[in-house]
């Protein structure tokens, strides 16, 4: 049996849109626009996964993780995010998310998020976190791969991306890695 979902996102046409895309990959989807009636949808449902948006109509959905982990201790938190930085990511983290995702996402990056694609370990919340953290020059270099990665290594879509000059991005493309 695949796994029950609650969806918390305040954009109807996306949540319809992501709703419909799960339903027809097997999985129960619940709906909710709002944190109350996340809550109570949660404490209903009790759904195994739930997929949270960052921005619930002007309220911060990251005040909710914590709750909804209450309510519902064993499932899986994934949050999704048009406004994603670092910050928020390990804040979402440490509230207990499994992932934090930025928009647009596809079906299949979300479910991998919660380890359910074929090949895939899922995710452990609870995992150590490495005894040498990297320095932020290499989580810097690090996030730069990965957004030329989603542009194909289209320099320019990179840098509007990153919210970068081109020139810019391409000084630290030259330059090399950090060391962890």
């Amino acid at each position: 049996m695949n796994e029950t979902i609650l969806l918390v996102e305040d954009d109807a046409t996306f949540s319809t849109t992501l709703a419909r895309a799960l339903k027809r990959r097997g999985h129960e989807v619940f709906v909710a626009a709002t944190q109350d009636a996340a809550l109570e949808r949660a404490q209903e449902a009790a759904p195994d996964w739930i997929v949270l948006d960052l921005n619930l109509d002007g309220a911060s959905g990251m005040a909710l993780i914590s709750r909804l982990r209450k309510a519902v201790p064993e499932c899986r938190i994934v949050v999704l995010t048009g406004y994603a930085s670092i910050s928020t990511a390990v804040d979402a983290i440490k509230l207990g998310a499994v992932q934090y995702l930025a928009k647009p996402v596809d079906v299949d990056t979300l479910l991998r998020a919660f380890g359910h694609a074929p090949g895939t370990e899922p995710a452990v919340a609870d995992a150590a976190p490495p005894a040498v953290p990297m320095s932020v020059d290499r989580v810097e270099w690090e996030h730069i791969q990965r957004v030329l990665r989603e542009h194909q290594g289209n320099i320019s879509a990179t840098a509007r991306a990153l919210n970068m000059h081109r020139r810019t991005l391409q000084r630290k493309l030259l330059k090399r890695p950090a060391k962890q």
